[in-house]
């Protein structure tokens, strides 16, 4: 039986919907203050934060492990479809950093100005946003959760992308004791690695949770292969086939060839190797097709390493 986690992951979705809340408007508003275009967009990055959390709250009240008729393999891939959404989101947020970027070398701007009060609350804004990566993290690697994971590394980015806008910020806020009108360029310049970093965020969501989706190989066939030959009474084993996500829920199918003729002594032995893939890659359902102890075949998976 699968655990259903779903009101720890609320909980916890929650909890960081307020905490992104509070960040994104103390940074709209220091970056209208100040004019600065890398921290309105840091708080453009933070606005993506709260909508994530809603579109994870709205993913976690559909996505039940328990089957049912119309969903006989559960309701997880909600999770997964709400990650690709943070990642789309990821992308938005990187495309609109590089376009304010760009109008404002193209087109000029405000003049960028910041008081030290103003980075004193920039530097809690940093500590608010480290605290709820760390903890979103620790609690999605706990409980087996995609969207808290991939939320953890979108908060991630948003730590890198607040380093990065305070230090052109102070750079800007030393401009003139150091007589280096120069140093203003910062704030558009910075613009361009916090799209970036904004980008890989986004990527690493993507590539995480696509293979899960798209119903890719969760567990090596052979490495299947090898627990259930080591069962007694089984002859062959092919034609394997696995998808789900390793740790939270897979689906196994095979062929096997038995060593008996007697019908009940076959139910035995799948049950046997239905308990130890079980006791191998926990959770897992297992769907296995018993065939004749004459049958032969070398194929222990479909197609080769490259298709």
């Amino acid at each position: 039986m699968v655990q259903d986690n779903r009101s720890q992951v609320r909980r916890v979705l929650v909890i960081t919907l307020f905490l992104n809340l509070f960040v994104m408007g103390l940074k709209a508003v220091v970056g209208i203050i100040t004019g600065s275009l890398s921290l309105q967009a840091d708080a453009l990055h933070s606005v993506t934060d709260s909508a994530n959390n809603i579109l994870g709250l709205i993913a976690n009240h559909l996505s039940s492990p328990q089957p049912d008729r119309r969903h006989p393999y559960g309701h997880q891939k909600y999770e997964g479809v709400a990650a690709l959404g943070i990642a789309a989101f990821l992308g938005i947020a990187c495309f609109e950093i590089l376009q304010g970027a760009i109008e404002r070398i193209w087109h000029g701007g405000q003049e960028v100005r910041v008081s030290g009060g103003q980075l004193w609350i920039l530097l809690i804004v940093l500590g608010v946003n480290i605290f709820v990566a760390f903890y979103e993290r620790r609690v999605g690697k706990r409980l087996n959760s995609p969207i808290l994971v991939a939320d953890a590394y979108h908060t991630m980015s948003d730590v890198w992308v607040t380093i990065t806008v305070l230090g052109g910020l102070i750079g800007i806020w030393q401009a003139k004791q150091l007589n280096l009108p120069q140093l203003q360029w910062l704030d558009v310049i910075l613009a361009f690695p916090v799209a970036f970093l904004v980008f890989g965020s986004g990527w690493q969501v993507l590539r995480t949770n696509l293979p899960w989706l798209v119903d890719a190989m969760a567990i090596a066939p052979e490495a299947i292969h090898e627990v259930v030959m080591g069962v007694p009474g089984v002859l062959n084993c092919h034609n394997i086939a696995s998808r789900g996500l390793l740790g939270r829920q897979v689906f196994i199918e095979m062929h096997l060839v038995v060593n008996t003729p007697d019908v009940e002594t076959s139910h035995q032995i799948t049950e046997m190797v239905e308990a130890k893939l079980k006791d191998c890659f926990h959770p897992v359902r297992v769907v296995i097709h018993v065939e004749p102890s004459d049958y032969q075949s070398s194929e222990i998976s479909f197609g080769s390493e490259n298709s």
